[in-house]
């Protein structure tokens, strides 16, 4: 049975237009885009991602701080709804996969709608130039000492079929936070088998190494792609996989 909320009105064509936005973004909100506790994007963004204006936004999560569905404090808005952790353990961890070895360390996400690299847009069968969406990872010690990079491209096929990463090219500014740490299970829920090859390289004579993930499906499509920077200095890789029960 479908889990209902305080927000849930009957269903009519003449809704006020801010209620209607209050409903799109609670879907959104209860698929995971948004998950429990992160900031939600600021009204400019929530305005244009909607087509409305900046009013029927603050509108609309009037409506959903009056049910209980959106706090606000000094941090901005966030989501208050019951969702599954995004650290739970049987999700694998993306950028690649990976733990940060320093339980201080402070990251930081962002998206771009931009041309991948030529060497992801080959791996992922982009023709050149053509834009995709682009994640920046960048994970530090308090200090400001930088201990890993990342950049992902994802696919055409990843962005038409899996519908939490296709709402993010309208927030795709740089700027916007952008923690898409449960991409892979999003794309897991879209029907995709995950099918993943890591190549580990040292990069010169640095105490760094290199991590390039791809992701395919069960169809040898490819979804994404992932370079990953490591201080191996500073930083340690620890991968943990959870492998399906026996049938």
């Amino acid at each position: 049975m479908a889990r209902t909320t305080p927000l849930d009105p009957p269903q009519t064509d003449d809704r006020p237009r801010y209620w209607q936005v209050a409903s799109l973004l609670l879907d959104e909100l209860r698929d995971g885009t948004v998950p429990p506790g992160e900031r939600l994007p600021g009204e400019r963004h929530l305005a244009r991602h909607f087509g409305v204006s900046r009013e029927t936004v603050r509108q609309a999560l009037e409506v959903l701080r009056r049910s209980g569905l959106v706090a606000t404090d000094r941090r901005g808005s966030h989501a208050t709804l019951d969702g599954r952790p995004v650290e739970e353990p049987v999700s694998l961890h993306f950028p690649v996969g990976a733990r940060p070895a320093d339980p201080c360390a402070v990251d930081r996400a962002t998206v771009t709608w931009e041309a991948p690299s030529p060497e992801h847009a080959e791996a992922l069968g982009l023709a050149p130039h053509r834009p995709t969406l682009v994640h920046r990872y960048q994970s530090a010690t308090p200090d400001g000492r930088a201990l890993r990079t990342a950049v992902t491209s994802f696919s055409a096929v990843a962005l038409a079929e899996v519908a939490e990463l296709a709402r993010y090219r309208d927030r795709a500014d740089g700027a916007t936070p952008a923690q898409l740490r449960r991409a892979y299970d999003w794309m897991r829920k879209a029907g995709l088998t995950l099918h993943h090859r890591d190549a580990i390289t040292q990069v010169g004579d640095a105490a760094s190494v290199r991590v390039t993930r791809r992701v395919h499906d069960q169809y040898a499509r490819p979804l994404e792609i992932t370079d990953l920077l490591v201080n191996a200095g500073r930083d340690a890789l620890v991968y943990e996989f959870t492998l399906p029960a026996a049938g």
